[in-house]
């Protein structure tokens, strides 16, 4: 079967023929539980002899603590260590943790900034090839091959999303189509005057792309897109289900941090919809209790840790992400043997606390996704004006759902209510809004607004 027909891969992989469907490095992607545990245990060492000879900071915490590199013998080893988060990155900037000269350094990356200052990163030639390894491995695993045409519509400025994707696309041999961010009309003429199979975006651009395209009188089925690649923020099943029934395309998540090196730690095959294999021999993971830090069992549900291994501009030792997630090693049906990742649907530090009961966003997203009527746009808005705090959740209506009867329209609120309250065990007023009513972004949608008095 020729996978780059329209909807070749998910029928291959519907049909369990996986055989059918690249894979990038066999020997690393396809090799045993002790081989790749004797890699990372062979990096891990040659990293962390490398990060305390070239980082003072990283030299500082560890004489603190009294550890040296010759104390790392075993990936166990790596709870010896210091931890690092983003407080650490912001208080070196902008280079206090490189660990090259900067002359050596191709290119530079950084957060928005948004909270403080940026957080920046670099990367030497070495790290480049890593980074393209890392990108070239999960978009075979959704079914990208060299003779595909990439439009990318992820901003190209100092984000690592558009970049990271776009170096390692390339060098697998696609044809790139740097399309950049917004200007949805023109996104959809592009798609048919170059023929684009492959769309990169956030999951929320690409259903606003569907719903523009749709008024166009776009028929998506006829379209050339195969694939889509999506990054920067979650997708849940419910949405990635709506994109790949409308679009009439397979789409995959694939996850990455800035701090690590962005996009490419994980990606997400066709055989478990809901799981992403790490680039394993490039990242050593750990799962712990964010309120302890101490290891979880394999398969339960905690923090991430990170620790990249063989990145040389600006190494990061146990990085905290702060993305709740669980990790499994056992194969995959697709013929992969590196650890497994859950999607990542909520972190530690975006909780929201109301009225003593924790809530997340994605409690609320998985909620709105099981009730017919509603689309995946929501927001969130919190506040204290009574002295009390207050939740409530905007939610979008489809056009079918909508009526003039005001009777109608109050019963399905009060039913969304009741939905929510069962789950979040906390009750939030409900406001209906017109379809189209929710902003669309084209980068990371923001769900929730605290306007809470602190």
């Amino acid at each position: 079967m020729d996978i780059t027909k329209k909807g070749a891969a998910l029928k291959a992989a519907a049909a369990g023929r996986f055989d059918e469907l690249p894979i990038h490095n066999p020997s690393i992607e396809c090799a045993s539980r002790e081989r790749i545990r004797a890699i990372q245990l062979a990096r891990l060492i040659d990293q962390v002899e490398w990060t305390y000879g070239h980082v003072s900071w990283y030299r500082e915490r560890m004489d603190e603590m009294g550890v040296k590199p010759s104390d790392i013998k075993t990936l166990d080893d790596v709870r010896k260590l210091p931890f690092t988060d983003k407080a650490v990155l912001r208080d070196t900037f902008p280079y206090g943790l490189f660990a090259v000269p900067l002359d050596e350094v191709v290119e530079l990356h950084a957060s928005s900034g948004t909270t403080g200052k940026p957080i920046v990163v670099g990367y030497n030639k070495e790290d480049m090839d890593l980074w393209a390894d890392c990108i070239m491995r999960l978009v075979q695993m959704a079914g990208v091959v060299p003779s595909d045409r990439v439009q990318m519509a992820f901003g190209y400025g100092m984000f690592t999303g558009g970049f990271g994707l776009h170096y390692g696309l390339q060098r697998l041999g696609c044809m790139m189509i740097p399309a950049g961010s917004g200007n949805t009309e023109r996104q959809i003429q592009m798609i048919q005057d170059y023929g684009s199979t492959v769309f990169v975006s956030t999951p929320s651009y690409a259903l606003h792309v569907c719903e523009v395209g749709e008024k166009m009188g776009f028929d998506w089925e006829k379209s050339t897109l195969r694939v889509g690649l999506f990054g920067g923020e979650p997708c849940t099943p419910a949405l990635k289900a709506e994109i790949e029934r409308r679009m009439h395309i397979v789409c995959t998540d694939n996850y990455g941090l800035t701090e690590v090196m962005g996009p490419g730690v994980s990606g997400e095959c066709l055989a478990e919809r809901d799981m992403q294999h790490i680039a394993e021999d490039h990242f050593l993971w750990e799962v712990v209790d964010p309120e302890t830090d101490e290891p979880v069992a394999e398969g339960e549900m905690g923090e991430l840790i990170l620790t990249p291994l063989g990145k040389h501009a600006i190494p990061v030792l146990r990085y905290r992400t702060h993305d709740l997630t669980r990790v499994v090693t056992e194969p995959c049906a697709c013929g992969r043997t590196t650890a497994r990742m859950q999607k990542v649907r909520s972190r530690s530090d975006d909780m929201l606390i109301i009225r003593g009961t924790n809530v997340f966003p994605s409690q609320v997203e998985d909620v709105l996704s099981g009730i017919a009527g509603v689309t995946p746009h929501y927001r969130i808005v919190v506040d204290n004006e009574t002295g009390l705090d207050r939740m409530t959740v905007h939610v979008e209506l489809r056009p079918e759902a909508f009526s003039d009867s005001f009777e109608e329209m109050d019963a399905f609120r009060r039913h969304i209510e009741e939905k929510l309250k069962g789950v979040l065990l906390v009750g939030s007023k409900v406001k209906l809004v017109e379809p189209g009513g929710i902003e669309r972004s084209v980068g990371k949608t923001k769900h929730v607004e605290d306007r809470r008095v602190k």
